[in-house]
């Protein structure tokens, strides 16, 4: 093509690096309204990683709320409960209440002032950890989950506690005895407390319980009766509506519906009374719901007393209604928004951070009566039509795989304007594999996409079976078959493209981020497609993972694999490292000092394995990191060695790269 310079693909230069992308970007989430005002996280990489609280005033101006680095006195919003953590804030009349990283003390920050402790000083570091709070300001205090991990008990101790906004006195234990608490939300006239909870060995997407009391004068929680939710059914966000319904996100069966999928539903009248009727809203064949790997997750939010609105996946995609709460007629909103996320909604207005293949993810102010839509925060600082004719738009697929049964995914052919490949030439593959397992890849503009597919490579983002978006059937299908499945629709995904002349027969590499990881080890151990991949922090060693991870992950591999001890053959039987000797291809591995989840061991078996058996590797520890990199130099180093290490073993190119 005139203007093209030809080269063969992934040999070919990118204005979108590595410094682009860290220097650029920043994690968007935690929507909050207070008043007239709107508050958010945003996650810097270029301040070490650091959350802060962002607040956009009625005037439109917007300030940091969280002070600046200075001095040793550095806050960093993010709680550690469940590890992955989420709802790491509260406001309420300008007054801002906090989880610090440092630790996990809960802070109280009057406007323009210093932030002050309000929880005690544990015993041990990070010992008391808070998230996913409520404001009970008739009795001057907030409900947190709380994660205890200063007693003898083997594991932590989760409970719902009560916190005086003053912190005049230490935290009182208002509801335990279950392994895990999440949601616990107060009815608007805060006579009713609704709250989830579930025990090992399940998973909140697999099932848990929706639970109301009533608060009595002194605060306490009595009359308790379960509402909704068993091992079988899984309740996502539960909501007071301002006229005192309860409106949550339930998977249970429809006779409408075939199939079942995390829809809308509500109690209208006392929830606590034993006739209470459960009553679908907006019965439909999507998923209103997500894995609640993080807290304060919301889909929906009341625009009004009259008027909800709900975000939804359909086919992989996010849409948007409003539903009329008297009659519950629901009708479409128009949005380019393809990914939508932290639902949030007031006075006819609705916010969210929304992300689409034209635009990478931001906060949106979307004002119902006119159907106009504004940007308040974009996740990058780059004018992203500067790079229009370098982006890469995902087609979403559909492909056959094993058991007679079809999985999906989102594929990016390459993309640069500057560059043609030479008549006849396929580009190599890199097939992504989200992490969770339970989770799905995201429609929304990333640069991290873009760096690979305007360099001449194509990404296929898999959701293969047990990710989220296509309903209960399909996210459990993960259950037994962990290290199968989701292997055999990796594989099936890259030979579908091959067969449809998307991508080279003979160059695929797969690449992967914590349970996406071990798929990615998986595949590359026990399969022959793969020429080379790159795990972050991936796990290796099932058997390590269930004897030595976290409380909220303990117990996950029964269902994944199957219970341990009793299994035990099953977890060495698919686990890499048990298996290295079948592992005859170059591998990276990129790794968090301070892994809690994924501990360092994991890596280091694997890279010793291959060390034993010279078989080329590259091993990157990263001091400071935890379960995902935050630090900008980190997160650029990563991307570059992956990028050399597959320019060495699936292209010509010789690329210099610096560990340093």
């Amino acid at each position: 093509m005139p203007g093209r310079q030809t080269a063969p693909y992934g040999s070919w230069s990118s204005p979108i690096t590595s410094d682009l992308i860290v220097a650029s970007t920043i994690g968007l989430s935690g929507i909050q309204l207070d008043g007239a005002d709107v508050y958010w996280l945003e996650s810097r990489p270029q301040e070490n990683g650091r959350s802060v609280i962002v607040r956009r005033a009625a005037d439109g101006a917007s300030a940091d709320i969280t002070p600046p680095l200075a001095g040793e006195a550095v806050f960093n919003v993010r709680t550690r409960v469940h590890e992955y953590g989420g709802g790491s804030y509260l406001v309420s009349d300008g007054v801002v209440y906090f989880c610090n990283d440092a630790d996990q003390r809960l802070y109280r920050q009057q406007p323009g002032e210093t932030p002050v402790a309000i929880t005690p000083d544990p015993p041990r570091p990070r010992g008391l950890r808070y998230a996913d709070g409520v404001m009970d300001a008739r009795r001057g205090r907030m409900i947190w989950v709380r994660e205890d991990h200063t007693t003898a008990a083997p594991e932590p101790v989760n409970t719902l506690v009560e916190i005086p906004l003053d912190g005049s006195h230490p935290p009182r234990v208002l509801q335990a005895g279950r392994d895990f608490y999440a949601a616990p939300r107060l009815s608007p006239e805060g006579r009713r407390l609704a709250w989830l909870e579930w025990g090992h060995p399940s998973m909140p997407w697999i099932g848990c319980e929706l639970w109301v009391g009533e608060c009595a004068a002194d605060g306490s929680i009595g009359n308790k009766r379960l509402v909704a939710g068993g091992d079988d059914e899984s309740i996502f966000q539960p909501e007071w509506s301002p006229d005192g319904a309860l409106y949550f996100v339930s998977d249970r069966a429809q006779p409408s519906l075939q199939g079942r999928w995390w829809n809308l539903f509500r109690i209208r009248g006392d929830a606590l009374d034993n006739s209470a009727r459960i009553e679908p809203v907006y019965p439909l064949a999507a998923e209103f719901g997500r894995a609640q790997w993080v807290f304060r997750l919301s889909a929906f939010a009341f625009a009004s007393a009259s008027q909800l609105v709900c975000s939804y996946v359909r086919d992989g995609v996010h849409r948007m209604s409003t539903v009329d709460l008297a009659s519950l007629e629901a009708r479409p909103i128009a949005t380019e928004y393809e990914d939508i996320s932290f639902v949030g909604g007031a006075a006819d207005r609705v916010y969210f951070v929304g992300g689409s293949p034209a635009t990478p993810p931001a906060i949106v102010e979307l004002h119902l009566p006119s159907g106009l839509e504004k940007i308040l925060k974009l996740s990058t600082t780059q004018q992203v039509e500067l790079y229009r004719k370098y982006l890469s738009v995902p087609e979403p697929v559909t492909f056959d795989t094993d058991n007679g049964q079809q999985a999906h995914g989102l594929f990016y052919p390459p993309q640069n304007a500057d560059f043609a490949a030479p008549a006849g030439e396929r580009p190599p593959l890199l097939l992504h594999c989200h992490g969770g397992p339970t989770a799905a890849a995201s429609p929304t503009l990333s640069w991290g996409t873009q760096y690979w597919t305007s360099r001449g490579f194509a990404v296929l983002d898999a959701n293969y079976g047990g990710s989220t978006g296509y309903g209960r059937e399909y996210r459990l299908r993960l259950q037994g078959n962990w290290g199968v499945v989701d292997v055999a629709d990796c594989v099936n995904g890259a030979r579908y493209l091959a067969a449809t002349g998307r991508v080279d027969q003979e160059r695929w590499a797969i690449s992967g981020a914590s349970a996406g990881g071990y798929t990615t080890l998986a595949a590359l151990t026990f399969r022959k497609e793969f020429k080379t991949g790159a795990s972050y922090y991936g796990v290796s060693d099932l058997e390590a993972l269930a004897k030595d991870t976290h409380k909220f992950e303990s117990r996950y591999l029964d269902g994944l694999i199957g219970p341990y001890p009793q299994r035990r053959e099953l977890y060495m039987a698919r686990s890499p490292i048990h298996s290295a000797r079948l592992l005859t291809v170059p591998v990276a591995f990129f790794q968090g000092a301070e892994d809690r989840v994924v501990p360092p061991q994991q890596a280091e078996e694997m890279v010793n394995a291959l060390r034993q058996r010279r078989i080329p590797f590259l091993y990157l520890l990263f001091d400071g990191e935890q379960h995902g990199f935050r630090r900008a130099d980190n997160i650029r180093r990563a991307l570059d060695a992956e990028l050399y290490f597959y320019a060495t073993f699936l292209t010509d190119e010789r690329l210099e790269f610096r560990v340093s």
